[in-house]
């Protein structure tokens, strides 16, 4: 059961952090009487559709927060939601969805909502229909034409008698046309499922359209089609992605931390010119403020010192002078209490400089990166870690490949991008070189030496079990020291390294797991990654980027996102297409 929303009851306590509904059904539909919003400049309103957050909050049943007092209206119009992964954006999706109950402070949507999470079940025997949540008016449609009128049928149906014909339209518009209604989720690839996901969603035609990292899994073309898709968008999108192609088609680019929204006229591109000239302004202030603590330090001991050889030659002209004890005294004792003065004036200057000071440092927004080495990685040029002839295996009843099967070799610090569109079986072939999928293929060779696979899901860790505990099954001829020093190296410090994996934010969880893979026991000579940037936000992608750059061994990388690809110096490119294997030349614009 989905709960309701929880309008203004301070202290509610938050419900735990588990999905409530795995089908792609609209989660909560809300009404609301809050005047639209103005928008910034160069968007236009182009219906009465809204989000409005009043006093907002919402903690882990741990009492962890994660949103505190938060205020907002979002109207209508394309709107790119922006933070760092962990920060809350896809919590106030499913709060604002209705999936999680805030702890205190309200939430309103105007008009109907429709929502795409970003965790879509990947395997499963539900059929087309069932996802869709039309299989009841289909089979109602076929028992009427083949003759039955029992008036159940018409009541299922409703004013829906085209819905076949409208679920034709949206599957095509998202390239899903030959789907057939009775088809299982388990023979579509992850990419076509989240097609079908939006599919599920636009066929409520809603007012207000969530969607949570909507391009993950999907290839180049089905990318493109879903930009057209929110191109002709006339409501209130809110949209959480890494995709920045996808960002710099909005209108606006919010940008989420605890207690703020704070938003950015313009598109992605738009924002990250604001964020770098923001962020000089800060740095000036900063080096600034520097300057100014160094100079009433340097005021105040030369104040000091001066004080001190007046209090000196004043001692001396006094015990010379001969005046009454009495006198020299109080005259002694006056100076004392104007030096004094004199230090507390220069010691509140210092103290209001460094106030300056911190809060120049606030403004300023630290993206620390990975610095890593990698020499136990590094692998000899002409090594052959990878061989397989004739690679083969059966899918739902049918080969996934060509009759004569795969052939690929994989040598040296070879640097590969695996391409092809949704479905074709990328995801199947690392895991036939990797090893956990077997080949009916004549030979497979794999040098000595591991091989690492991330998968789509990042599971390869205990989500049990803490990082720093994942990391010691890892490495356990590491010391403990080593191990706390390698972690902070990927961000994890303090109490972080005792955190369970299962509840990192998805870029913690990538850096946990990258840390654990690179710096395993033997170090792994060949990596495959399967879209390794999905959920990330992208500081994270820097992050990986930076890590894979450090990787001295051979990678697989299948991923759509043709700006990391260009960033991680791929040298070979594959392209998978109806079960043939082929090298290709660099695409235009990567």
């Amino acid at each position: 059961m989905i709960p309701e929303l929880h309008d203004g009851v301070a202290g509610a306590r938050a419900l735990p952090p588990t999905v409530v509904s795995s089908s792609f059904e609209p989660n909560l539909t809300r009404t609301g009487r809050v005047d639209a919003p103005a928008f910034p400049e160069g968007a236009t309103a182009m219906s009465d559709a809204f989000i409005t957050c009043s006093n907002l909050s919402f903690s882990w049943p741990d009492d962890t927060p994660v949103l505190d007092d938060l205020s907002f209206t979002v109207g209508a119009g394309r709107t790119g939601l922006v933070a760092p992964n962990g920060a809350g954006k896809t919590t106030l999706l499913k709060l604002i969805a209705g999936e999680y109950r805030p702890t205190a402070g309200t939430v309103a949507v105007n008009g109907v909502l429709g929502y795409l999470p970003q965790n879509l079940p990947l395997v499963g025997e539900p059929t087309v229909a069932e996802v869709l949540g039309i299989a009841p008016m289909i089979q109602a449609l076929a028992a009427i034409e083949a003759g039955d009128a029992d008036e159940e049928h018409f009541t299922t149906i409703g004013n829906d008698w085209d819905i076949e014909e409208r679920t034709r339209a949206q599957l095509d518009r998202v390239g899903l046309g030959p789907l057939s209604f009775d088809q299982r989720l388990a023979t579509l690839s992850g990419g076509q499922i989240v097609s079908l996901g939006l599919v599920a969603q636009l066929l409520k035609e809603p007012d207000v359209l969530l969607l949570d990292e909507p391009t993950n899994n999907l290839d180049v073309a089905a990318r493109r089609r879903l930009y057209d898709v929110l191109a002709d968008w006339t409501g209130c999108l809110l949209l959480v992605s890494h995709d920045r192609a996808l960002l710099d088609r909005m209108d606006r680019i919010a940008e989420l931390d605890r207690h703020e929204l704070r938003v950015f006229g313009g598109n992605h591109t738009e924002y990250e010119a604001a964020v770098r000239a923001a962020r000089e302004v800060a740095e000036k202030n900063v080096r600034n403020a520097e300057q100014e603590v160094k100079r009433e330090k340097r005021e105040m001991q030369q104040a000091r010192e001066r004080s001190a050889r007046r209090a000196s030659n004043a001692a001396r002209n006094l015990k010379s002078a001969g005046l009454p004890r009495i006198v020299a005294g109080a005259m002694k004792r006056g100076a004392q209490e104007s030096a004094g003065r004199a230090n507390e004036t220069h010691a509140a200057r210092v103290g209001e400089a460094k106030a300056r000071l911190d809060e120049a440092g606030r403004a300023l927004r630290e993206e620390p990166q990975l610095a890593l080495e990698l020499p136990q990685t590094q692998v000899p040029a002409g090594r052959t870690v990878f061989s397989g002839d004739g690679l083969q295996t059966d899918f739902a009843g049918r080969q996934m490949f060509a009759e004569q099967g795969l052939d690929l070799t994989i040598r040296g610090p070879e640097r590969i991008a695996l391409t092809g569109a949704n479905g074709v079986g990328k995801s199947t072939l690392l895991r036939m070189i990797h090893g956990d999928l077997a080949s009916s293929g004549p030979a497979i060779n794999r040098a000595e030496g591991r091989v690492a696979y991330l998968s789509q899901r990042l599971d390869l860790l205990d989500p049990e079990r803490s990082v720093v505990e994942n990391l010691a099954a890892a490495a356990p001829g590491m010391s403990d020291a080593q191990r706390l020093n390698l972690l902070a190296r990927f961000l994890f410090r303090g109490d972080r390294v005792h955190l369970a994996v299962g509840a990192l934010s998805g870029g913690e969880r990538l850096r946990a797991t990258l840390c654990c893979v690179l710096f395993a026991e033997p170090a792994p000579q060949l990596l495959l990654l399967d879209e390794p940037t999905n959920n990330l936000d992208l500081v994270s992608v820097a992050r990986l980027e930076s890590a894979l750059v450090a990787y001295q061994g051979a990678f697989v990388v299948v991923s759509h996102d043709e700006r990391f690809l260009a960033e991680i110096g791929v040298t070979r490119w594959l392209r998978l297409s109806e079960g043939r294997l082929e090298e290709i030349a660099r695409p235009d614009g990567v």
